[in-house]
């Protein structure tokens, strides 16, 4: 792909070239790493995660919440309780 030239605006911004964008396949409220590099500016693509990939890892983070719950012989009954308690002990 040729380089291409795009000027800064006063407010710092950019616009990244279409066919870039698209070949990216990023689109507005895609998020970008940005590092500097002597005289380059280095943008890198965060990957969203799907939607699937969410699921997945909240329910691990639910499953491991469960695992030291039991450790602890902290039941679902007492959670309310718990909960109550910790927010007295913030006021």
């Amino acid at each position: 792909m040729p380089a291409e030239t795009i000027k800064m605006s006063s407010r710092g911004q950019i616009v990244i070239p279409r066919d870039i964008r698209e070949e990216l396949k990023a689109s507005e409220g895609t998020i970008f790493s940005v590092v500097s590099s002597k005289d380059a500016i280095i943008l890198k693509k965060i990957p969203t995660p799907s939607k699937e990939e969410l699921i997945k890892e909240l329910g691990a983070i639910a499953l491991e919440g469960r695992k030291r719950a039991e450790k602890l012989g902290i039941k679902e009954s007492n959670v309310p309780e718990l909960v109550q308690r910790v927010r007295e002990s913030r006021k």
